[in-house]
């Protein structure tokens, strides 16, 4: 863990030196989302890759990039794109930019994802607020020795979402007409998409949608102690009585038809917090 620990140092280290003003809230995009970042005035971006010891997407339109700017005036640290446990990273190496940002001194989280809906009452295109999670990727970054430094040996997850973002991104969605609903993510390792059987049992332990990434990023989140707001845009329907081939281009398209009104939903949360 000590050799972990200082190659997140080093990478915060090189970073920081290119921020100007001092940033306190985070955002993570996820597939076909990235594009929420053009509001950001004034942004500086980094290459995932130039980054020391800074893991590197694979995923599909994950541009791979730290950017740096204002939204709203406030100073914003954004990751365009993530990467996965099921590109062949640790849970570690995904949890990574996590880390970096504990460093570089972010206390505010925001998280998207495209996700498939299994609640029948939701449909493609619409915005999932994340009440809570159920980790079924198989693995968990804090496994290891506690790094005291960044959190406690067992962080409590009771209440892992932050109730005051919810509920400023169900008042910003209403004021923007934006559909949103509300609803319990469950996390799977990947890359193989959900069976009919999966799915059912999926529902039957209280899952609205599914997805491949969030919940390692979320638990190092709240191991840091951040204030976590996470968004799934629900991309396709995971109805096993009426089953659809998953399409990934039709996901993306999805996707980024729904940006827009993500980053209407995000700006407003931005704008809102102290």
């Amino acid at each position: 863990m000590e050799s972990f620990k200082n190659k997140v140092v080093e990478a915060a280290d090189f970073v920081r030196p290119k921020i100007g003003h001092q940033p306190h809230i985070g955002l993570i995009f996820g597939t076909g989302l990235g594009g929420s970042v053009h509001s950001m005035e004034e942004a500086v971006s980094i290459d995932f890759q130039e980054i020391p010891n800074f893991p590197v997407s694979t995923a599909p339109t994950h541009r791979g990039k730290m950017i740096f700017g204002n939204i709203k005036g406030k100073p914003v640290l954004a990751m365009q794109g993530r990467v996965h446990y099921y590109e062949g990273y640790s849970m570690q190496d995904v949890t990574f930019p996590v880390r970096v940002m504990q460093l570089l001194g972010i206390k505010t989280l925001i998280l998207s994802n495209a996700s498939g809906g299994i609640n029948p009452l939701f449909a493609m295109g619409d915005i999932m607020v994340i009440a809570d999670h159920i980790n079924l990727t198989g693995g968990n970054p804090l496994v290891g020795l506690n790094i005291d430094d960044w959190g406690p040996r067992f962080p409590d997850m009771t209440r892992v979402y932050d109730s005051e973002l919810m509920a400023i991104a169900e008042g910003v969605a209403l004021e923007n007409l934006i559909r949103v609903q509300k609803g319990v993510y469950v996390g799977l390792p990947g890359p193989s998409l959900e069976t009919r059987a999966e799915i059912r049992f999926l529902k039957t332990i209280g899952a609205d949608a599914v997805g491949l990434s969030t919940i390692p990023e979320v638990i190092a989140a709240a191991h840091a102690g951040m204030a976590i707001l996470g968004l799934s845009v629900i991309t396709n329907m995971n109805l096993p009585d009426n089953p659809m081939p998953c399409n990934v281009d039709e996901i993306i398209a999805t996707a980024e038809r729904t940006a827009p009104r993500l980053q209407a939903i995000i700006e407003g949360v931005i704008e809102s917090i102290s």
